[in-house]
């Protein structure tokens, strides 16, 4: 594994660089701190909110690429680098057949702010943690009709993967499904994902797949992982990322992260 070779690091943030409680390591800021010296250039990608995200990196934001929303926009700093939006008619179209899914809590994720329906204490407290800008309406598909949508999220309180994609497995040739967590589903446009947002952003950068390291742990990670030849899953990781990862790392937990970065800045040292 020749590390010299590695320009871009891109890391997904929950289950991989933040830890249980949702924190980021001070230990990370540090390693990211030297290898910018070494001129690498470091990119998270999250189904996060974009503010949520650079909430979680603030020592950092103003000096990182963020691919948020799963792929639906892309930021530097200000400035927007990509920005993919749903079809209104197609949002419209799924809200009912969501609606009638029990258990279910939906998010429609816009640039600025994400809208919801419900006003369940216990939701909100758990919805806050990835979404920091967000409203409460009276009814989401009016929100269409002002709002350009970047993606749906869907919540379940038990499983995303067992009770609310077989409700909607019937409509993946109209949308882009994605059991992104235990508990979230991303719906979407196809080929709006965290992988086709890194490919911009490597054309952008002038780097390629084999200059490019990643590191994740579910499912909403598998086409951002062909895009790189240094591939990380974590030890947590969703079995399917195990299975296309060309490596693996220690747990969020226990610094899986940070493990690789040790050893990216080790080989960049001299000698």
């Amino acid at each position: 594994m020749n590390l010299k070779k590695v320009k871009l690091v891109v890391f997904d943030m929950d289950g991989t660089l933040l830890n249980t409680q949702g924190r980021v390591s001070q230990y990370f800021f540090e390693l990211f701190e030297k290898l910018q010296k070494q001129q690498i250039i470091f990119c998270a990608a999250s189904g996060r909110q974009y503010n949520s995200i650079v909430e979680k990196l603030a020592p950092i934001k103003e000096a990182i690429h963020v691919i948020a929303e799963n792929g639906g926009v892309a930021k530097k700093g200000d400035e927007v680098l990509l920005l993919k939006n749903i079809a209104p008619s197609k949002v419209n179209e799924i809200l009912p057949v969501l609606r009638n899914i029990k258990d279910t809590n939906i998010v429609l994720c816009t640039l600025e702010t994400a809208f919801i329906e419900s006003t369940d204490p216990h939701f909100i407290h758990l919805f806050q943690e990835y979404y920091s800008s967000y409203r409460i309406v009276n009814d989401l598909s009016e929100v269409v009709k002002t709002n350009p949508v970047l993606k749906i999220a869907v919540y379940h309180f038990s499983s995303s993967e067992t009770f609310i994609y077989p409700n909607i497995k019937h409509l993946e040739n109209e949308y882009l499904l994605k059991v992104s967590g235990p508990n979230w589903l991303d719906i979407s446009t196809h080929g709006v994902h965290k992988g086709s947002a890194l490919k911009e952003i490597q054309q952008l950068l002038d780097i390629s797949k084999e200059e490019t390291m990643v590191f994740g742990d579910y499912l909403n990670d598998l086409e951002m992982f062909e895009e790189a030849d240094f591939s990380f899953a974590m030890e947590n990781a969703h079995k399917s990322l195990k299975k296309i990862s060309k490596y693996t790392t220690k747990s969020n937990t226990e610094f899986g992260v940070e493990e690789v970065l040790e050893k990216l800045l080790q080989a960049n040292t001299p000698s």
